[in-house]
């Protein structure tokens, strides 16, 4: 209605007799469209080659299109194919199109020892949770600076909340442990992060940005609902 109603009034007026301050009126006003981002260009685009997994990154950026409760242009990605030792976690901005972290991350204690693989909704698990979700606010708790999970996908992650899912740092989740342990430690099924980089990526991340934790997981693909429609095209079968 309101783009009818500014095209009624151009044809009625030429532009030039227009104020200026009726025309920016109406350009501020207007919805702005979502752009649906093409994640295997933009992997190349964004060089991101050697650095991100390419199926985690263009699964992400599937989640990310779909996903329009988001509230700002950050995504976040965990890629649980690399191990412990490696950073695997990585913060887009997907306006600018830039990597602007990449971190170290923990998994839960029963998902596995260096390489997360097993995962569950379920209490007292203290396992890894897959798939998307929106980041919520922060508070301060017994690990920290802290940030809400909501997780959007039923039974794979919705009860995030319920287990207390959060992202945190973490002495466990800091670079020097792998010295001596010969992998990070782990969390109670929270993504935890290195204590030096916790709070600026929780900072960055904050506020309903969408997050995805990626496995190449076969169960993962016969449940998801966001990924759903490209599941046959998604899932590649690990070597």
């Amino acid at each position: 209605m309101r783009k009818f109603l500014l095209l009624l009034l151009l044809c009625s007026f030429p532009l030039n007799h227009l104020p200026v301050r009726t025309i920016l009126s109406f350009e501020k006003n207007m919805p702005v469209a979502s752009e649906e981002m093409d994640g295997s260009a933009l992997f190349h685009a964004m060089r991101l080659d050697g650095v991100v997994g390419f199926l985690a990154f263009r699964q992400a950026v599937e989640g990310y299109n779909k996903i329009e409760q988001k509230n700002k242009p950050i995504l976040t990605l965990i890629d649980f194919t690399k191990p412990s030792t490696e950073k695997r976690l990585f913060v887009f901005d997907m306006e600018k199109k830039e990597l602007l972290y990449s971190s170290l991350v923990s998994h839960g204690r029963n998902s596995g020892e260096n390489f997360a693989v097993s995962f569950s909704n379920k209490q007292g698990s203290y396992k890894s949770s897959l798939g998307f979700y929106l980041t919520g606010n922060t508070y301060e708790g017994k690990n920290g600076y802290s940030l809400l999970l909501d997780g959007l996908e039923k039974g794979v992650n919705d009860k995030a909340r319920e287990r207390a899912i959060v992202v945190h740092g973490a002495a466990y989740a800091n670079p020097s442990v792998i010295a001596s342990a010969g992998r990070l430690g782990r969390s109670l099924g929270c993504p935890a992060l290195p204590q030096a980089v916790a709070k600026p990526i929780i900072n960055t991340i904050k506020g309903g940005s969408v997050l995805f934790i990626y496995a190449n997981n076969q169960d993962y693909m016969a449940k998801t609902s966001v990924l759903a429609p490209n599941r046959n095209l998604s899932f590649v079968a690990a070597d």
